[in-house]
């Protein structure tokens, strides 16, 4: 009896080690290929993320920033969603809008402390800027005119992001996007020469 007990202990024994071996190398193996996975979509994807961030707030560093954060975020989740680029779009967008509000939050507390307004609109490029240098700035101007959607929409596009993901980053029906990217470049246009080529 002594004997049975001691051989199924040592069988038993064996197989929990065996077992949670085989659990510890699949979790090794799920991590390695999550890591994987997550360098090849942060090489493919930070640079575009980072460029539509730059263009939507107008500071590289911030870009630089909120685009880190965004992948850090995916990287900490241990898993990717269905679709990665929607994602990181969205949570990016999600941390610039943060950032926005806080900052209005600011201005609007130092405004009532000193009773003026301390932040005005940025000088204008000077005269002997390069002509690209003012007409980005144009570019950006017109942009800021425009409605948040509008400008995600285009500045989405440039940076080649597919229907799929510009729908599930704005939360738009696929279907329409295509429909809506064309009023929005519509409307580009016409504020672009409304604000600049005015007669």
């Amino acid at each position: 009896m002594d004997t049975s007990e001691g051989l199924l202990h040592v069988e038993f024994g064996s197989g929990a080690v065996s077992a949670e071996r085989t659990v510890k190398s699949r979790r090794d193996a799920r991590a390695a290929t999550f890591h994987d996975r997550f360098t090849a979509v942060f090489e493919e994807q930070f640079p575009r993320l980072y460029r539509f961030l730059d263009r939507v707030s107008g500071e590289p560093e911030l870009a630089a920033d909120l685009a880190q954060e965004a992948m850090i975020k995916l990287y900490k989740r241990q898993e990717f969603p269905d679709a990665p680029e929607a994602w990181l779009i969205t949570v990016a967008m999600n941390l610039f809008r943060n950032v926005k509000a806080a900052r209005r939050r600011q201005r609007r507390l130092l405004t009532l402390a000193r009773g003026h307004a301390l932040h005005s609109d940025p000088p204008q490029s000077p005269a002997e800027a390069p002509v690209a240098a003012e007409e980005r700035g144009r570019v950006r101007t017109a942009l800021d005119l425009m409605t948040q959607r509008d400008r995600d929409l285009l500045l989405l596009r440039a940076e080649g992001y597919s229907y799929r993901d510009i729908a599930g980053a704005l939360q738009l029906n696929e279907a329409s996007v295509g429909t809506l990217l064309a009023r929005a470049r519509r409307a580009f246009r016409e504020t672009y020469e409304g604000t600049f080529h005015a007669p």
